[in-house]
């Protein structure tokens, strides 16, 4: 996947028309078709605005990383409560990659927020 068409499918998750996010981002709607065709690339200020829009990573729009914003686990201090790991999925299918997501959503549900294993899941 590119950056056009990552941008295309995160507009059209909003069920947004092009003209209605281009008045959003207050562009034209020629200059975010160019940007969802590969014609043209924005700049650094329109890709924070465009991250912050879709409330997506910078990395996560230029297809980078598959994970939308790792900073979304957030305790109520406001502070992100695991590291995040930069995984290398380079090499891997997509399928490969959606397998390693569910292996890890499925631990996940082993753990209460604070790590301390859940439970239900002490034999």
């Amino acid at each position: 996947m590119t950056f056009g068409k990552r941008l295309r499918a995160l507009r059209e998750e909003k069920n947004m028309s092009q003209i209605e996010l281009s008045k959003q981002l207050k562009i034209t709607s020629q200059a975010l078709s160019q940007y969802e065709l590969g014609k043209r690339m924005p700049d650094t200020f329109m890709l924070e605005k465009l991250a912050d829009f879709f409330d997506v990573t910078i990395d996560y729009l230029l297809y980078r990383v598959n994970i939308r914003n790792p900073y979304q686990d957030k305790r109520e201090s406001g502070f992100v409560s695991k590291v995040h790991y930069n995984l290398d999925l380079a090499g891997l299918s997509d399928e490969d990659i959606k397998q390693v997501e569910d292996y890890i959503a499925f631990l996940k549900t082993k753990y209460n927020p604070d790590g301390a294993l859940k439970k239900n899941n002490l034999p």
